[in-house]
């Protein structure tokens, strides 16, 4: 169980053999072809149509039109791979469907391959398929290319094995997929209610905004912050000026939290310092990209440790004043807010903007002090059970590759 040898796929379990994906004694390959557009349909007649890695989820894809006349047709637990880019992705078919152009069918002989082993060898390995792609600017694999690709088989039980250890953390990663989503729901449902019904209100006035609790007022952005400023551009040529991380748009998550790991770092002048370091309690927002849904992303800034942190020039630095800073924050990540950023970005050159004037216009509901922070403790609350969920996946998520990497070469033997 302990010997290897060396083949051109690299070092391998002795007892295991090599084959390509063009071997027909154990895999038939079925490449895709699209049927006539006038087929489609969402009615859900005929199969389910899958064109390409679009509908690809993290195992099975997600299938959102059907085909009344189908051409080119997947089995249950054929591995699905894309060979039009993004190429070497895989899902697995759970179910009979149509499969157009942008994907083939590799369907395992029960009897050589079990599905699960073939599926997470490809998925750990897809990478290579992009050395075999052709094309300069539209990468795609051809038949050949996939039939001459070679796969290391182990005998069939440790097959079985290897995929029933991989099946039960994906299992586990799947559990906390859906908590999360579970949480971000809640979230969602929390953020519309308390962001314009507050906490236990029972009278309610019509404003400007919509119907808002009594007590509170409609107040412009502008009114609640002392400072609205555009980040440090570049590096200070002065000899002898020190570096220090400077955060860029790449560091704000979706989620709105800031990303320091691959911070970049700049030479700043001790003369610049006051002026552009972050100090706890700023928000953060993407004033300029290319990518619309970029535009006005807010990340609160808790100071991490003792480092003193700058923002690029592409970045905007709001200070907020008679508010606080999590409600604006939150606030920041509304729906309310969302909508309003999409009637705002300005763009030139296919630069797309955040303009200062009319988003320092932007009207805002604002209750107590005091509601503002519960309403921030209750979000927060929230938030940082998301936080445990999402470390919770990154950990399965590494222990998952580790075993991909010991389990699929050989390096790990199982029991069987």
């Amino acid at each position: 169980m302990n010997e290897f040898k060396d083949t051109e796929i690299g070092r391998i379990p002795k007892e295991w053999e090599i084959v390509r994906l063009g071997d027909e004694k154990i895999i038939e390959l079925v490449m895709g072809q699209s049927p006539p557009s006038s087929t489609y349909n969402k009615e859900k007649k005929g199969l389910p149509f899958l064109q390409g890695k679009i509908e690809f989820g993290e195992i099975y894809p997600s299938p959102e039109i059907y085909c009344s006349s189908p051409i080119k047709i997947a089995e249950p637990n054929d591995i699905l791979l894309s060979v039009r880019a993004p190429v070497g992705d895989v899902n697995i078919a759970p179910f009979k469907c149509c499969i157009g152009r942008g994907l083939s069918a590799i369907r395992a002989n029960p009897d050589k391959v079990h599905h699960l082993f073939l599926f997470y060898y490809l998925k750990f390995n897809g990478k290579k398929f992009e050395i075999l792609s052709t094309g300069s600017t539209f990468k795609a694999i051809r038949r050949q290319e996939i039939e001459s690709f070679k796969i290391p088989l182990p005998p069939l039980p440790e097959q079985r094995k290897i995929a029933e250890i991989l099946s039960t953390v994906d299992e586990a990663i799947q559990k906390v997929d859906e908590a999360i989503q579970r949480t971000e729901r809640l979230k969602r449902g929390l953020m519309q209610k308390l962001l314009t019904k507050g906490i236990g209100h029972k009278e309610f006035k019509d404003t400007e905004i919509g119907r808002i609790p009594k007590e509170w007022t409609v107040v412009r952005l502008k009114d609640v912050i002392s400072l609205f400023q555009n980040g440090i551009w570049g590096e200070d040529p002065i000899v002898g000026a020190e570096s220090y991380p400077v955060i860029r748009s790449t560091e704000i998550t979706h989620d709105g939290k800031i990303e320091l790991a691959n911070v970049a770092f700049r030479k700043i002048s001790n003369d610049k310092i006051d002026k552009y370091r972050l100090r706890d309690g700023d928000i953060l927002l993407v004033g300029s990209s290319g990518s619309s849904h970029l535009i006005g992303r807010a990340a609160l800034f808790q100071q991490p440790d003792d480092k003193i942190y700058f923002f690029s020039n592409f970045m905007v630095r709001i200070r907020p004043a008679s508010v606080e800073p999590k409600f604006l924050y939150y606030f920041l990540g509304s729906p309310k807010y969302t909508q309003f950023l999409k009637s705002l970005q300005q763009t030139s050159t296919g630069l797309r903007n955040l303009p200062k004037k009319e988003f320092l216009r932007l009207t805002i509901p604002l209750p107590p002090l005091p509601e503002q922070r519960r309403i921030a403790e209750i979000l927060s609350t929230v938030d940082k059970k998301l936080e445990l969920e999402r470390k919770r996946k990154e950990k399965l998520d590494r222990i998952k590759h580790g075993l991909m990497n010991d389990l699929l070469t050989g390096k790990v033997r199982v029991r069987v």
